[in-house]
């Protein structure tokens, strides 16, 4: 009876009971991709500790219609929807987009229908000018993933 407690216990703190240790080292070192699917929104996995963007792109007819207006606000030089938040600094503190200095990303609210706040999706540029961006990025779950706009300025 003990032991079948013991073995429970195991099971539910995910305590490895085997002999070799194999099956733990094999666990620890294989990496877990995400992939995060909406009807709007392009697929996009997360990217690798290594701050590689693994390929994704994705197209402005991909997007959310809502991010064509806030691309044609950032070209413009504004207004913004949320003048406190849009246009500002972005950290990349996720490390998640390439590195680069501390001033290069800023962040732009896209705008999610039905929703009384914010909302999860953003476009974040980067470069030395604001209305004219060297890259382009979207996220639809909040910088957890992105995907690099290939046409925004088209």
């Amino acid at each position: 009876m003990l032991g079948v407690i013991v073995v429970l216990a195991a099971a539910w703190f995910g305590i490895d009971l085997s002999t070799s240790g194999e099956a733990t080292s094999q666990a620890s070192s294989s990496a877990t991709t995400t992939t995060i699917t909406s009807s709007n929104t392009p697929t996009s996995e997360s990217i690798s500790s290594n701050s590689d963007l693994n390929g994704d792109s994705c197209s402005m007819s991909e997007l959310p219609q809502e991010a064509d207006e806030v691309v044609d606000d950032i070209l413009a030089g504004g207004p913004f929807d949320y003048p406190d938040n849009d246009g500002v600094r972005f950290g990349n503190y996720e490390g998640v987009l390439p590195k680069e200095s501390s001033n290069y990303y800023r962040e732009y609210t896209v705008e999610t229908p039905g929703l009384s706040h914010r909302g999860p999706l953003r476009i974040v540029t980067g470069g030395s000018n604001p209305t004219d961006p060297e890259v382009w990025y979207y996220t639809s779950d909040h910088y957890e993933t992105f995907c690099a706009i290939t046409d925004a300025e088209n």
